[in-house]
């Protein structure tokens, strides 16, 4: 038997069995599906919580699913995140911080009028509420010489 790994490697060679997994054709490396795409989020095929196309099975959409399917969901995924984070971050440099938190997420979803409508439902924890004081509760303005109080005009003589 081979002592080293190395000489066992080379006993494989000689022996012109493959020694990593085969790709197609003799091609070199594997590319993901994900790489091909150009996408950072995973589009797996069997890993359970990597794949989204699991997520599709497991909510009963639909058994028999297209190829294309976990794709075009991790792009949509990657894009609903990437716009949240620009928003939070953007939030959290406003702040003068630079870590992003609840507060900031709930900030950027909620002045974002398409995020607040997919959202509507969500309770984001620890995130507050968007400061906003009603205008009957705002102090009234005293008029100046000269006008009406109500309107603001200045009176005709």
């Amino acid at each position: 038997m081979a002592e080293t790994a190395r000489e066992g490697a080379a006993l494989l060679k000689a022996a012109g069995k493959p020694r990593g997994p085969r790709t197609p054709r003799g091609a070199g490396k594997q590319v993901s599906r994900a790489a091909k795409a150009g996408l950072q989020f995973p589009v797996g095929e069997d890993q359970q919580y990597t794949d989204p196309s699991a997520y599709l099975r497991i909510g009963n959409v639909g058994l028999r699913i297209g190829s294309g399917a976990p794709i075009y969901l991790a792009a949509v995924l990657e894009y609903l995140v990437a716009e949240v984070l620009e928003l939070a971050g953007n939030a959290a440099r406003d702040n003068k911080k630079t870590r992003i938190i609840p507060r900031h997420l709930q900030l950027a979803v909620r002045n974002d009028e398409e995020l607040n409508k997919l959202l509507s439902k969500v309770t984001i924890a620890q995130g507050g509420v968007l400061p906003n004081i009603h205008t009957t509760l705002l102090p009234k303005k005293t008029a100046k010489k000269g006008e009406t109080p109500a309107t603001g005009e200045k009176k005709r003589a």
